[in-house]
């Protein structure tokens, strides 16, 4: 990249999507969210990311920068199109294609759980830290591994997708066929439907979280069951990729229990005499995913 070129990144979330723009030293220049609606159709989602560019680009007067999009799910390496998306109007679509013919550059698509890591590997927690395995734990579950600087998107673009590990055959479905995948327990949405087992009612993650406090029965319940799903599946993922530092991201990352009693439930099931992996909060926010996009842009 030129030296005065400016990056910018795009998030693309189920409710908004999320433009920034970074100047030569990382620093986000501006930023701003708009609202779109899967509801809507995909055409409206590939004309609200097209719009977000034009603004940003407009905040630097259309100089010339680098574009990355972060996204859920993933580009097909054998078919050029999206796949593994929890927003699933995307699946079997040629999303990248689509939106260079719409914006008439290149873009670089990636996950948007590896641009999280990218962002808190390069500009957050993860600093310093030669091996960094990035947790996103929100709407649903998604992970990326970034190695010396560089996104291992592994060869069938799912490298970190540990939230459709199966750690429970007989436990819930998961939108992607398999039962008792992590997601189905430890992601936002995956709290509120063990939730709603238990008690009958629905209602957002941070209300039961708040309920478990009081001591109700039906949270304290969800909630045991929800750290030792943390602490079996996070132990698995260190079984294999051994990562120099965990970083914890998304909404379900605010849970402040995490970081003591749900790293002691890693710890009792890591296949080792010894462990010393830190598990770490996220520092840059919501902004993360949004970074690491801008960061991967080509």
């Amino acid at each position: 990249m030129n030296p005065t070129q400016h990056r910018i990144g795009i998030d693309l979330g189920g409710t908004k999507i999320e433009g920034a723009v970074l100047d030569s030293a990382n620093e986000v220049r501006c930023r701003e969210r708009i609202e779109t609606a899967s509801a809507r159709g995909y055409t409206h989602i590939v004309e609200r990311i097209a719009e977000l560019h034009r603004r940003m680009a407009a905040h630097i007067h259309n100089e010339p920068h680098t574009l990355g999009i972060g996204t859920p799910g993933a580009v097909s390496h054998a078919t050029g199109l999206m796949k593994n998306s929890n927003t699933t109007l995307l699946n079997g679509r040629p999303f990248q294609h689509d939106l260079q013919q719409r914006l008439g550059r290149p873009v670089r698509l990636e996950n948007d759980a590896n641009c999280f890591a990218r962002a808190e590997a390069a500009l957050g927690a993860g600093r310093g830290f030669p091996l960094v395995f990035g947790v996103i734990m929100g709407t649903g579950c998604g992970g990326g591994i970034v190695w010396n600087g560089e996104v291992h998107v592994g060869r069938n673009s799912i490298g970190g997708e540990w939230g459709h590990s199966v750690i429970d055959p007989q436990g819930p479905e998961c939108y992607c066929g398999a039962r008792g995948c992590v997601e189905t327990f430890i992601s936002g949405g995956g709290l509120e439907n063990r939730y709603a087992e238990r008690s009958g009612e629905r209602m957002p993650a941070r209300d039961i979280v708040a309920r478990w406090r009081t001591g109700e029965a039906a949270a304290t319940a969800t909630m045991d069951a929800f750290f030792a799903a943390f602490g079996r599946a996070l132990a698995n993922l260190i079984n294999v990729l051994d990562p120099d530092v965990i970083v914890l991201g998304g909404g379900l990352s605010n849970i402040d229990e995490l970081y003591e009693r749900g790293a002691a439930e890693v710890r009792r099931r890591v296949f080792s005499d010894t462990f010393d992996t830190p598990i770490l909060r996220h520092t840059l926010g919501d902004s993360a995913g949004v970074i690491g996009a801008a960061l991967v842009g080509i």
